[in-house]
């Protein structure tokens, strides 16, 4: 009736729980609207006996929810705690769920989990780690050309997700307050003073004493023996075993390759990770190096850095912009794909439709979808553009889907369920920043702020990164007035991500077991046949959804 439509539209300007109930009251007044499928109607009409047409037009118009097409079609930007999946029915245990999944065209990965690439974030640290999980990282490009270079060096030459950042010096320098950092098992002496030498001796902390400050390294330092050192590609068991047989002597090894130094591991560390969940192969590349992926931009000078990774052996690249739809983006994914065919492309950030044909066009190997989402990013305040997370991934994994792109849904990761909507909305990944930041891997120093141990965390389009260069990611490299995008706060201490992250993966596989998905593929099946059913949550549906009521509580996740 025209009645309805007219106090429809008023009332969604204001109410986008009322414009779904009004849908719903329209679709039940108009027989012609399928709410439900047609088998569903016809084994309700043939189960159901015929006490009046009004009692089988009510049994035949129910329905729970909406599928995500017409959820999303309404014109209201939603978030992942705007929403809320309906369960649907279990036919299989937890442990039968599998989150393999695919990066890009050619990087699968064993869960879809990926480090997002700023400087507080992700480094050899953290991609080393994410690797080990069987994710992968994306190092940042806030930094030299060299050093992100080295970056994607230092992850492919090892085999542990331990990094310690050795002390190296040459044999005429002298130790001075080295070993007050208790986490300093020794200090290790090359030819040149410089990790790409040779290491011809060491002195460990049992062997220093203050009165040796003022003596050369090379008066009392211990010769370098066969014993000290082992091959860089050695895997936990190795280490563990080779540790185990040198305890009397030490409580390190070198990891050396050809050339020099790589890094030391302690057997405190080897046990440390022992104690965490279980790691699997983890994502390695043919050579049976880990994966490791790095950002870059668009302008020409990229073009010598991403040489330096190519050959470092970057695995992939990210084209990092906060608006990816842009000439300098397009022209960049064809250079990349013209020079350098085997290596994959990853093009964003997008959140439209629109924005994906054009990248999908231009030739990338997957699209990273968010604009404003994330927990320091101020883009959608500053600059009035960018859309509900929930949205822009439904959308633009509708459209990349039918081209074979993967998505990786970047920003507003929060805890594990935002995980959950994220890949059952099309995404085949999930980009995480503060989920990761203050972790043992995230680069910076733990410092303690009232009480609570934190590391930095800032977005890439805060002030404080953009005089370091990322300007660039906001195309606002050459304007001389520059506008923050983002933020620079702290995170507190959140332990390794070698014991969370996988807390978190059992969280997420209960999840799709409740929505009756054994796999990503079969999620995107279930929300594309409209099997699986959303609603719009209200306030008081989301503060009912977490926990509430009590006068106090503590919150553990595993």
């Amino acid at each position: 009736p025209s009645w309805l439509v007219c106090l429809r539209t008023n009332l969604s300007l204001f109410f986008p729980q009322i414009l779904l109930c009004f849908s719903a009251v329209k679709s039940f007044s108009s027989p012609a609207a399928p709410l439900i499928s047609s088998a569903s109607r016809r084994s309700q009409a043939t189960a159901a006996p015929r006490h009046s047409t009004m009692s089988n037009n009510i049994a035949m118009e129910e329905e729970d929810g909406f599928g995500a097409k017409k959820l999303f079609n309404q014109g209201f930007s939603y978030t992942y705690d705007d929403v809320i999946f309906l369960p649907h029915y279990i036919d299989f245990p937890t442990d039968a769920v599998s989150l393999s999944t695919k990066l890009s065209r050619n990087i699968p990965l064993s869960i879809p989990c990926v480090s997002s690439p700023m400087d507080t974030v992700t480094e050899s640290h953290m991609a080393a780690a994410m690797a080990a999980l069987g994710g992968i990282g994306i190092v940042h490009y806030n930094t030299t050309p060299s050093a992100q270079a080295a970056f994607i060096r230092s992850v492919k030459s090892r085999r542990v997700p331990i990094q310690s950042s050795p002390i190296i010096f040459s044999p005429d320098s002298r130790i001075v307050n080295e070993f007050d950092d208790p986490a300093v098992p020794c200090v290790l002496v090359t030819e040149s003073g410089k990790p790409n030498s040779k290491l011809v001796g060491y002195v460990a902390r049992s062997d220093w004493s203050g009165e040796k400050q003022g003596a050369k390294l090379s008066d009392y330092m211990r010769p370098a023996d066969e014993s000290l050192v082992v091959p860089s590609n050695y895997d936990l068991d190795k280490l563990d075993s080779h540790l185990k047989q040198q305890e009397r002597e030490r409580d390190f090894a070198v990891l050396a390759e050809e050339g020099g130094v790589v890094d030391v591991v302690t057997k405190e560390d080897v046990e440390k990770v022992k104690g965490y969940p279980k790691l699997g192969k983890g994502t390695v590349s043919s050579d049976g190096s880990w994966m490791v992926g790095a950002a870059i931009g668009t302008r020409d000078s990229d073009k010598e850095r991403l040489e330096l990774l190519v050959k470092a052996g970057v695995d992939v690249v990210v084209l990092d912009s906060s608006q990816g739809n842009s000439i300098y983006q397009i022209e960049m994914i064809k250079y990349v794909k013209r020079t350098y065919p085997q290596l994959d492309v990853i093009g964003g950030n997008v959140v439209t439709m629109s924005q994906a044909q054009n990248l999908i066009a231009a030739g990338v190997d997957g699209l990273r979808v968010g604009m404003g989402s994330g927990s320091i990013c101020t883009t959608q305040e500053v600059c009035a553009v960018g859309r509900g997370q929930a949205t822009a991934v439904y959308k633009v994994a509708s459209v990349a889907s039918q081209s074979g792109v993967p998505v990786i849904a970047d920003g507003g990761i929060q805890y594990s369920g935002q995980i959950v909507k994220a890949l059952v909305l099309g995404a085949s990944t999930v980009m995480m920043g503060g989920f990761l930041a203050g972790s043992t891997e995230a680069p910076g120093q733990y410092v303690n702020k009232d009480g609570t141990r934190v590391k930095k965390y800032r977005g890439m389009g805060s002030l404080e990164a953009m005089s370091k260069g990322s300007d660039q990611r906001y195309l606002g490299d050459k304007s001389k007035l520059k506008i923050a995008q983002g933020v620079v706060g702290a995170m507190p201490d959140k332990g390794s991500v070698l014991e969370f992250i996988p807390y978190t993966m059992q969280a997420v596989k209960q999840g799709f077991q409740d929505l009756g998905a054994s796999s990503l593929p079969s999620a995107h099946e279930l929300l594309r046949s409209q099997t699986l059913r959303l609603e719009v949550r209200t306030g008081a549906a989301i503060n009912e959804g977490g926990v509430h009521s009590l006068h106090s509580f503590v919150k553990k996740s595993f």
